[in-house]
């Protein structure tokens, strides 16, 4: 998922329950808020709030949460800061759905990915820190991260990390079986058919069916399947950027050229450091995993733009995530001093890149330091001047579900049997859409 957040697969994932989700949102203009300082707050609230201190608990599964709430401690003594690992990904998210309809239970300050954040910001449970003059902080994040926490007009959260997409390859293995680079997805899928041609037990990729994989990758041909304004959805997973992605990775599915080694297994760490699969198409946060989970490949790696249609830079973003403020909060003026404290200030995001983090601020990302590393894993590429072009490359408009949570739940029913078939990608996205449309419907929305 990101350098704070390890992506795993959410074909299987429980659903997490959304009931009445378009009510909540309808709700939401003329709601109170749960708990202090909420949306009558301004800028100084939080001055005042950290100076008088008092108790929050903050939900996260990320790295560096420890380093940085003691860091935070040091410099607001009067601030205690309870942390706690809910679970990753959608088992945290069940839990906080749970507590947002019992009314109690949710944290202060929560992890929440960005595919999420709608979800949650819809149904009224977080506060919109406008209030507090977050809007003016626009400048110091990069463009796509940023546009993940608005929603509908509202700022939900910080960004922390991001995940630009780009191509990782094993370049040991690319020069033994006389592979060049691809620049294009043509250049890729002959790649592709030469190296397993040559070496059987190989493969350019693996891939059995993600739906964040699958998201990123519409994105990245332009697709805008998703569009929501208030509680009216469109979904067209048949639009053209979902077409051209599809009948493209539909070479690679029908023709046998994908791994069917699951993404996080045993068996697929060991695959990355065997050889056995040659490239990943991920975001930004991977060279921490790999340094971390397959150091026995150290030195066979690089990092290249991703591939495209037609030659033209262009990524997408994959995982990442940021922290919201829960309205079940009883000060929430504090709590949003600690998420400002947390993604924005120095000291904190320091903590945040020691732990292998890839950030979406716009000073570390054009730091000198930051884009002169390069470490021995990458055979001393500097990769983050790679990474961090991959930023400036992602289109707008991309846009998810407000039920999205859910849509990965029931992913794997229906693209991801493409995948187990061998067979269409578009057959498994045209069931996707019609399950997507009776579940919206179903919840209050009106889709289309």
């Amino acid at each position: 998922m990101s350098s704070i957040i390890r992506r795993r697969s959410t074909r299987t994932a429980a659903a997490v329950v959304t009931v009445g989700l378009a009510a909540g949102f309808a709700l939401a203009g003329c709601s109170s808020d749960q708990g202090g300082g909420g949306a009558s707050g301004d800028a100084s609230d939080i001055e005042t709030a950290l100076e008088e201190g008092g108790t929050l608990t903050y939900w996260s599964w990320t790295p560096s949460a420890e380093a940085q709430v003691a860091a935070f401690e040091k410099e607001y003594p009067n601030v205690d800061v309870k942390l706690v690992n809910a679970g990753t990904n959608t088992e945290e998210y069940t839990k906080l759905q749970n507590a947002i309809t019992a009314g109690s239970g949710a944290p202060d300050v929560a992890q929440v990915e960005y595919y999420a954040i709608p979800q949650f910001a819809l149904a009224d449970a977080l506060v919109d820190l406008t209030a507090y003059g977050f809007a003016d902080l626009e400048d110091d994040y990069s463009p796509g991260p940023w546009s993940s926490v608005n929603v509908n007009g509202g700022l939900y959260g910080l960004p922390q990390d991001s995940g630009p997409m780009a191509m990782f390859y094993n370049k040991t293995v690319f020069d033994a079986n006389g592979l060049t680079v691809p620049t294009t997805w043509d250049e890729y899928i002959a790649a592709a058919k030469t190296l397993h041609e040559k070496s059987p037990d190989s493969y350019i990729t693996s891939d059995t069916g993600d739906s964040g994989f699958t998201t990123s990758m519409i994105w990245q041909a332009g697709g805008t399947p998703f569009s929501a304004d208030g509680t009216n959805v469109s979904i067209d997973l048949q639009d053209e950027g979902s077409k051209k992605w599809a009948d493209t990775w539909n070479e690679l599915n029908e023709g046998g050229l994908l791994s069917q080694t699951p993404g996080w297994s045993d068996e697929w760490y060991k695959g990355l450091g065997d050889g056995t699969i040659a490239t990943l198409l991920t975001g930004a946060w991977m060279p921490g995993v790999l340094e971390s989970s397959v150091a026995d490949a150290s030195g066979d790696w690089r990092v290249a733009p991703m591939p495209t249609y037609d030659g033209t830079p262009v990524t997408a973003e994959n995982g990442g995530g940021g922290q919201v403020v829960l309205k079940q909060s009883k000060n929430q003026a504090l709590a949003a001093g600690f998420l400002k404290w947390l993604n924005n200030d120095e000291d904190s995001i320091s903590v945040f890149l020691e732990s292998g983090g890839f950030p979406s601020t716009t000073a570390d990302l054009e730091s000198d330091d930051f884009l002169a590393a390069a470490p021995e894993y990458f055979g001393g590429q500097k990769i983050n001047e790679v990474l961090v072009d991959a930023s400036k490359n992602v289109p707008s408009g991309w846009q998810y579900l407000p039920y999205q949570v859910y849509a990965n739940s029931i992913y794997g029913d229906t693209v991801g049997q493409a995948y187990v078939n061998g067979s269409d990608i578009n057959a498994g996205l045209e069931e996707w859409q019609k399950q997507l449309v009776e579940y919206g419907n179903q919840q209050g929305f009106t889709v289309e």
